[in-house]
């Protein structure tokens, strides 16, 4: 039974995500411009996820930018949110770079001529519009900005029987600065 335990807790901890260390969000800078709240970041990754893209792993993250009603003495409200998946590829052969992002709807593939190009566009978000103040109650906001990335794919059948096992190397979140919405309604 002892060996049984030795086993699962070794499993456990074999499966957990990475800390992201040396991983940063720049940001969010959350910004009101004629009644709409729009976020801004960036993703700095540490040189060993860099080093792996250039070495031509492909890398898939996931960007959720979600609003958050703050509240007292009660769990944080969720009101709205965007994802991305964003995809970076790289060719070491050919010196191609190839960044796409899907955001729920469409999806936009580049390719780009220096690998510094294809990381800045691919890891940052500009001026994404979240919602409109007048739709909103009155109280205090913020935005969180959530980084996952996901470990190469897994086949599905080990997802089922192995429940423990995390399918993403590491997961970062960071919270903006609260802002005020006075009697937006």
């Amino acid at each position: 039974m002892f060996r049984f335990l030795k086993v699962i807790v070794l499993v456990l901890f074999i499966s957990a995500p990475f800390i992201a260390e040396g991983q940063s969000i720049s940001g969010p800078e959350v910004r009101l411009q004629n009644s709409d709240i729009y976020a801004s970041f960036s993703f700095l990754p540490d040189e060993k996820m860099l080093q792996e893209i250039r070495d031509g792993m492909d890398k898939e993250l996931r960007l959720y930018v979600d609003l958050f009603r703050s509240w007292k003495g009660w769990p944080d409200e969720f009101v709205t949110g965007k994802a991305f998946v964003r995809t970076l590829k790289a060719d070491p052969i050919k010196k191609e770079f190839i960044g796409s992002s899907y955001d729920g709807s469409t999806i936009t593939e580049k390719r780009f001529r220096s690998f510094e190009s294809m990381i800045a566009w691919t890891m940052s978000v500009k001026d994404l519009k979240l919602t409109n103040t007048r739709e909103l109650e009155p109280g205090q906001y913020f935005v969180r900005i959530t980084v996952e990335s996901r470990v190469r794919k897994l086949p599905p059948v080990i997802g089922h029987f192995l429940i423990f096992i995390n399918e993403s190397e590491f997961k970062i979140k960071k919270d903006s600065v609260r802002i005020t919405v006075e009697g937006a309604r």
